[in-house]
């Protein structure tokens, strides 16, 4: 999981339908930057925030089950 926010602006990241390295290549809907994961977040390989850092967050990987044992008020949306 990873910040959307850079210069005081909330970005749109959605797949880019590239990828590199055998992982997949994001951008933003906003500039059009292309953005690739490393271990300590996103940074932009080309456009506007070229060389700059979205950072990752802390988040858990976990099961639905899992998640409903720690949540047990949790629900699905469809």
């Amino acid at each position: 999981m990873y910040s959307r926010q850079i210069d005081g602006k909330t970005l749109t990241i959605s797949p880019s339908g590239w990828t590199y390295r055998n992982t997949f290549v994001l951008y933003d809907r906003e500039t059009g930057t292309l953005w690739y994961p490393y271990a300590k977040g996103l940074m932009g390989i080309q456009g506007k925030y070229f060389k700059r850092w979205l950072p990752k967050l802390p988040s858990d990987d976990t099961t639905w089950e899992e998640w409903r044992k720690r949540h047990p008020s949790s629900e699905v949306l469809q």
